[in-house]
């Protein structure tokens, strides 16, 4: 027997007992984010790496450790894409974009990293993204917080969120050159990963999750004391949005976010129910990434979600929160009832787009038709056969205790499930 082949580790199946709950996270948060004017956009799984290794940084955890890259036949490298903004701006820059006004875009779709992967982290993962080009005000930071936030409430999740500033590019490179001197005055308490980050990246240590190094980090000088009036009241312009859209949240100044290319404002939702990696969204401003990578100087901000996190999050509840489709299984019996089923479920689904028809293909007896109506978990079964077509009649069994048996007539049957469903 030849050896069954598996699933790459770390990258893992959709079981359709699964979809439903994945369905209607696509759905629900793209009908949200449409809501708010943002448009849907695509970008390959594929980047050239300089477009990972020029926004992100190069000397950042993706770029040296994680990302999938090789040479194609040309000699180019290629790299399967570990995040979606670099590619998003890569799109704008591209396709002149940002010359035609404020530009408002979400996406949906894989990433890959390799990394360790864990409950909620794996080496393909799923993102949905917003991003907006155009806009310096604090008004569109809030507006991102506030659509994540109707979000949890959508979906039941109780979520905290942080937020600091990083202020605007000088002050940030005056803040580097502080934190630069408060490490290298505390070199022999930095682990080896510290080490080569003061090297390339000092406020990375800020990220740094060994706990040995949690007094050191909460005892360095804060960002926020160094920010210049314009990054001050930027971010103090953010506060008062948030207050006056009643959004709890809590300033955080070890919250400097895991990639370069951020400034200004940077926030995230933790939820408490994950453990350890508790992060559900995360995102910032990066108002320099645009001219960094070629085009134009444009002020940008966005924000990224893992979907199996968010997934994890609903499973227990997905039955009071997911509003499911109407569900219906047609039973016939004989050659005239089939082909007519047929027909009848077409005319059906085009009037009732919102409702499932499951017709049976079995083409077995009545009896074992009928069971597997009762293990589809459908609300109705509507039975068809060479009599009832003679007459012009269908059957409506409710399978959920719902009612008693009905006789309809076959011209009536979609005003009657009109009623029913």
């Amino acid at each position: 027997m030849s050896k069954k082949i598996q699933a790459i580790r770390g990258m893992n199946d959709l079981l359709p007992s699964d979809s439903n709950i994945w369905s209607f996270l696509d759905s629900t948060i793209s009908n949200l984010l449409l809501s708010y004017g943002y448009k849907y956009c695509r970008t390959p799984n594929i980047e050239s790496t300089e477009t990972f290794a020029r926004a992100i940084g190069e000397v950042t955890d993706i770029v040296e450790k994680e990302m999938y890259t090789w040479k194609d036949n040309n000699g180019d490298s290629l790299t399967l894409r570990p995040e979606g903004t670099a590619g998003v701006v890569r799109m704008m820059i591209e396709h002149n974009l940002p010359r035609e006004g404020i530009q408002k875009v979400f996406y949906n779709g894989p990433m890959f990293r390799h990394e360790r992967p864990q409950k909620g982290r794996y080496r393909q993962f799923h993102q949905v993204g917003a991003e907006v080009f155009g806009v310096s005000d604090a008004k569109i930071d809030a507006e991102l917080i506030s659509i994540t936030q109707i979000l949890w409430k959508t979906l039941g999740i109780d979520a905290e969120l942080e937020i600091n500033s990083l202020g605007s590019a000088q002050s940030r490179a005056s803040y580097r050159e502080i934190l630069s001197g408060y490490f290298n005055d505390n070199k022999d308490q930095l682990d080896e990963d510290s080490l080569r980050r003061l090297k390339t990246n000092p406020l990375r240590i800020l990220d740094s999750k060994n706990k040995e190094l949690e007094s050191l980090i909460s005892g360095a000088p804060k960002m926020i004391d160094y920010l210049d009036d314009d990054s001050n009241h930027h971010f103090n312009a953010l506060k008062n949005y948030l207050e006056s859209l009643d959004i709890s949240y809590k300033v955080n100044p070890k919250l400097v976010r895991g990639l370069d290319y951020y400034n200004q404002t940077v926030f995230e939702w933790i939820s408490n129910d994950l453990g350890a990696q508790g992060t559900i969204c995360g995102g910032g401003r990066y108002d320099g990434l645009v001219e960094k990578m070629g085009g134009n100087a444009t002020p940008a901000i966005g924000f990224a979600m893992g979907l199996e996190r968010i997934a994890l999050l609903i499973e227990d509840k997905s039955d009071q929160i997911i509003n499911k489709r109407p569900h219906l299984y047609f039973a016939s019996i004989g050659d005239s009832a089939n082909i007519e089923s047929m027909n009848l479920s077409k005319k059906i689904i085009e009037a009732l787009p919102h409702i499932t028809i499951t017709n049976d293909m079995s083409i077995g007896t009545l009896k074992n038709q009928m069971k597997k109506a009762n293990k589809s978990e459908a609300d109705f079964a509507m039975i068809l056969g060479e009599q009832e077509l003679s007459e012009g009649h269908i059957s409506i069994k409710p399978l959920k205790g719902q009612g008693v048996q009905q006789s309809i007539k076959l011209e009536g049957i979609i005003h009657h499930l009109q009623e029913i469903l």
